[in-house]
């Protein structure tokens, strides 16, 4: 039994350490995280600085991990059609340009939800 317990503990930190490791992957070698990540912080940032509600709040953070979830999943699928067919072929670049526009898609959803949700912050702000 104790046996089993520490089977599983380790079982558990080695998968937590390969979410880590795929993290840091996607996040070092997809330039479109990157940017996606630093709106995720300006989203986070402005959400603690004007008084949103909770649930203003958990819509904004479902959408944040929307977004940058789906954009890993653009991005292992970009990479295994890359592996599978590694010369040009139209049919790739058809499936590729479709998960191109899902991810846009999503982001646009996003980012209209954050306009609903910032604009009454941002129409009380004097310039």
């Amino acid at each position: 039994m104790e046996q089993n317990n520490n089977q599983r503990k380790k079982n558990l930190f080695l998968s937590l350490q390969n979410a880590w490791r795929g993290l840091w992957t996607v996040l070092v070698r997809e330039p479109a995280f990157k940017y996606m990540v630093a709106a995720a912080l300006l989203v986070v940032g402005s959400m603690l600085y004007f008084p949103t509600s909770r649930i203003e709040k958990a819509v904004l953070l479902v959408m944040i991990f929307s977004v940058l979830g789906l954009e890993m999943i653009n991005s292992i699928m970009e990479r295994f059609l890359d592996f599978l067919q590694p010369n040009l072929d139209p049919r790739v670049k058809i499936i590729k340009d479709l998960l191109s526009a899902f991810v846009f898609l999503v982001i646009s959803g996003a980012a209209i939800i954050g306009i609903l949700i910032f604009w009454p912050y941002f129409k009380i702000i004097k310039i």
